[in-house]
């Protein structure tokens, strides 16, 4: 839908130069771990370089599991030994298969098995990594387990991708990085270790491990084409720090003027970055009065944070847009949650971390196709000027809306940045990611996001890219039936449905989302489950997983 003419935008805010501290994401003082490629394996074999364990605290052996249907025999070996267990086993005497089976140890991804009395040249610590069937998923997790197992140190070495593929070098990579997290601290008292500083790749030599097509000479890739691989795990990893990073700063930091504070500083210095910044003045001149009706009882006025990234050489106009529900803390409003539902409440702005993280990450990849984040950023506070139920609230572009709960706001303020979008931005491609139901927690569970679009191509590429980046979508019905439920007698819209509702809460969020986009190309991720996590699995950390950074950068980077 298309309102009327819109004001003109404040100029972007200055990206360069002094400006607000860069509080989110690695950063000098809380690096990355970097990699280190060696082309020896270790030691006891004729292609071992004495030098390959210099200063190593741990090696970390690469272990596979064997594959189903292999030998049934009560003494076959369950594990199958990676590439440089011969030289290990030559240099400390041991029989590494017979240690996993009397550990009953079948080498699952992810896991590590420490093997005490091994004595390794320098004094590394021997331990070993499982990586289960060496699948990408496998391989990520085995590098989150690496990640774990070698915090505190400064140099640690593993044969876990000796000869592999590029692709399968990078989730493995991609796993240690994203291992390697921890929440920011603050406080007198000391947090984790650190996370490991270096990890050298032993057996990066670029020799194929899959049969070449035809009769093609030579390899089927080089150790260029590793070093491309590991670069674009960094960026990746990178944009799910920040996301991370974000939602799990304190509500009593992160207002809605921090986040836009951030913004400005994770753009600084990167050409074709430019960040616009609409205040509360500039929200009312829009008629954002979703944003303003939610904010209306904090302290910390609401805002509007607008990213652009516009590439040098373009290979098309077609813009995407992506929008993420900015909710720095939420109460319920009048709707007032219980205690334990608030607990996680500073995470509600996850949406907008993870679009705000993904076009940055895209500029930093220096992708092709020009990208737009819109982060609409609210409290929602309990007060006197609380909205209430029975209002109406009329959005950006004119529709009304009839409010029924003030603790749905995430759909509000999404109606906003939507139908900003559609007016002002023309885009080709819409994708909003929110927390924004528990019904698409108790549906799918803390697995995957629930996906809502009614174009099959973009589903397809979405669910392609989760599978590739272990962050998956499973693909939900957009009712038309339910539809109706959202009619109101006395505004154009209702926001949630009305009584008897037809049950299928996140089914009908979608559908309201879906009016302010103006029939554009559209999908709605409801990342209510997968956004936060009750507890630690591989590489994915308790509270803020970071989850849709890594997804949104995969579907950007595939797109045509």
């Amino acid at each position: 839908m298309v309102g009327a003419t819109p004001p003109s935008a404040p100029p972007p805010l200055a990206a360069t130069g002094s400006g607000p501290d860069l509080r989110v994401g690695p950063r000098p003082e809380r690096p990355l771990p970097q990699f280190q490629g060696a082309s020896a394996l270790p030691v006891g074999v004729p292609e071992a370089d004495a030098t390959a364990l210099d200063g190593v605290a741990v090696l970390l052996l690469g272990v596979g599991a064997a594959p189903a249907g292999g030998p049934a025999a009560a003494d076959a070996p369950a594990v199958v030994l990676g590439p440089g267990s011969a030289g290990v086993e030559s240099a400390t005497g041991l029989d590494l298969a017979a240690a996993c089976a009397a550990a009953e140890w079948r080498a699952p991804a992810g896991s590590v098995l420490p093997v005490p009395g091994a004595v390794l040249p320098g004094g590394a610590r021997l331990v070993l990594l499982g990586a289960g069937k060496g699948t990408a998923r496998d391989l990520r997790r085995a590098g989150a387990a690496l990640a774990r197992a070698s915090r505190g140190s400064e140099l640690v070495a593993t044969t876990a991708v000796a000869g592999l593929e590029p692709a399968l070098v990078g989730a493995f990579a991609e796993g240690v990085l994203l291992g390697a997290w921890a929440p920011p601290r603050t406080g007198t008292s000391e947090g984790p270790p650190a996370a490991v500083a270096h990890v050298r790749l032993l057996g990066w030599t670029g020799r194929p491990t899959v049969p070449l097509p035809g009769d093609a000479p030579g390899p089927a890739w080089s150790t260029a084409d590793v070093a491309s691989a590991l670069t674009a795990a960094t960026t990746a990893a990178t944009a799910t720090w920040r996301v991370r990073d974000l939602a799990a700063t304190p509500s009593s930091t992160k207002t809605p003027a921090w986040v836009a504070e951030q913004a400005v500083a994770l753009c600084a210095g990167t050409p074709g970055l430019s960040v616009t910044v609409l205040d509360e003045e500039d929200l009312a001149e829009r008629r954002a009065g979703g944003l303003l009706a939610v904010g209306a009882a904090s302290q910390h006025p609401p805002c509007l944070v607008r990213v652009d990234w516009t590439p040098r050489t373009p290979s098309t106009t077609r813009r995407a847009v992506l929008v993420g529900k900015g909710i720095t803390y939420d109460t319920g409003g009048l709707a007032l949650k219980p205690r334990e539902s608030m607990v996680a409440m500073k995470t509600d702005m996850a949406g907008a971390a993870v679009v705000l993280a993904a076009v940055v990450a895209a500029a930093e990849a220096d992708l092709p196709r020009p990208v737009t984040a819109l982060l609409p950023l609210a409290e929602n506070s309990l007060g006197a000027a609380s909205y209430r139920p029975g209002d109406v609230v009329r959005v950006l572009g004119g529709t009304t809306v009839e409010v029924d709960n003030p603790d749905a706001e995430g759909r509000l303020v999404l109606a906003d940045a939507l139908a900003l979008a559609d007016a002002e931005l023309d885009p080709d491609l819409v994708v909003d990611v929110a927390t924004l139901t528990g019904a698409a927690t108790l549906g799918l569970g803390r697995q995957h996001a629930a996906l809502y679009t009614a174009d099959d191509d973009l589903a397809g590429r979405l669910s392609a890219a989760g599978e590739e980046t272990g962050e998956r979508v499973w693909r939900m019905p957009l009712v038309e039936e339910y539809r109706a439920g959202l009619d109101s007698d006395v505004a154009d819209l209702r926001h949630v449905p009305s009584s008897p509702s037809p049950g299928a809460g996140s089914v009908t969020a979608a559908l309201f989302l879906r009016e302010f986009t103006g029939g554009r190309r559209w999908a709605h991720l409801d990342i209510a489950g997968v956004g936060r996590a009750d507890a630690a699995s591989h590489e994915v950390p308790k509270g803020a997983t970071g989850w849709g950074a890594r997804l949104l950068l995969r579907l950007l980077r595939d797109l045509p």
